[in-house]
């Protein structure tokens, strides 16, 4: 039996520059973090052949080629894997909130079946293949981050080159403010689950449609990417804080659906009542909404308690995809 463990993630800056309709042009930059929530793989040799896929449904099937979940049956595929499988998969925190689940869970997956094949990866290959599977074979409209901090943990910054070569370097932030950062942050749960898939493909054509409004929005969230990263080195959370505001701002110019008025009011609100910034994490239109705050952090609490949003707490997790059981 084999488990992997795979933190989810949270955008810092620049989120959004990694998709390739971007990064393919422009280059993408974006700063993130893994967070203490995980999604866990378990991998089981079956006594019988037939393969048992176990997520929000349960599936016993043989082929390969009919198991209905896309990331399992092209992971098995790519990898050789035929039958006698058992593979269960147990969430955190629920799928399209916002967080990079998707590829977290490709992330975990393909770390358990190599693990499971006595193979062994670096992270950059595991991020590669994850977003292979992915782009590639699924032509699902992702970006890079959500795969490389699955599979590197801690605090990185992604330059994302027109080729589609991802170079990842490590953030060094000061220890005094990385615990600012965690007792600053507040995040609420929505209740809204959303496709990111409809968010990116939106982001994406209005990029083809209307170039000019949307692709400055881009270049601007960019350049909010490498302040945010200047100011974490530099142990500057309050300047994070206030970056956070701009980046919500500039956001939802590239997309009518990454908010609505129900979310411009919540977030609103957070700001009246002591935030310096916020935003919705992920691509938008629902999941989880984050605020940065210095003090005031009962205040926004019994805000948000009243619109009957729940508070989640987050910390960041130094590590990538880890294999937490082979026995």
């Amino acid at each position: 039996m084999i488990v992997s463990k795979t933190p989810l993630r949270l955008t810092l800056g620049g989120g959004g520059t990694d998709l390739p309709c971007y990064s393919d042009e422009y280059g993408g930059f974006v700063v993130t973090s893994a967070i203490d929530k995980y999604i866990y793989l378990v991998i089981n040799r079956r006594f019988e052949e037939p393969i048992r896929a176990s997520y929000s449904i349960t599936e016993i099937v043989s082929p390969v080629d009919s198991i209905k979940h896309p990331v399992i049956r092209e992971s098995l595929k790519l990898l050789g894997l035929k039958s006698n499988l058992e593979i269960i998969s147990i969430a955190e925190v629920p799928s399209r909130t916002g967080l990079g689940s998707s590829s977290c869970f490709t992330v975990g997956l393909l770390h358990a079946l190599h693990t499971y094949k006595d193979e062994f990866l670096s992270r950059q290959t595991l991020a590669e293949e994850a977003c292979f599977v992915q782009m590639n074979i699924l032509k699902e409209p992702c970006g890079y981050q959500d795969t490389f901090i699955a599979a590197f943990g801690g605090f990185v910054c992604l330059n994302i080159q027109r080729s589609g070569q991802v170079e990842v370097c490590h953030l060094s932030i000061p220890e005094d403010a990385v615990r600012e950062l965690e007792n600053n942050l507040l995040f609420f749960y929505t209740g809204i689950e959303r496709s990111s898939t409809v968010v990116l493909q939106d982001q994406s054509n209005n990029m083809k449609r209307d170039g000019s409004k949307t692709l400055d929005a881009m270049h601007e969230i960019k350049a909010i990417g490498f302040k945010v990263k200047h100011a974490l080195e530099n142990g500057d959370v309050s300047e994070f804080g206030r970056l956070q505001d701009e980046h919500w701002q500039v956001k939802k110019a590239t997309s009518g659906a990454i908010s609505n008025g129900l979310i411009d009011r919540w977030y609103e609100l957070g700001l009246e009542n002591g935030a310096l910034g916020g935003k919705v994490m992920g691509a938008g239109g629902g999941g989880f909404l984050m605020f940065y705050c210095e003090g005031k952090k009962d205040k926004i609490r019994k805000a948000m308690a009243k619109e009957g949003l729940r508070e989640i707490s987050f910390n960041f997790e130094p590590h990538g995809s880890m294999i937490s059981l082979h026995v």
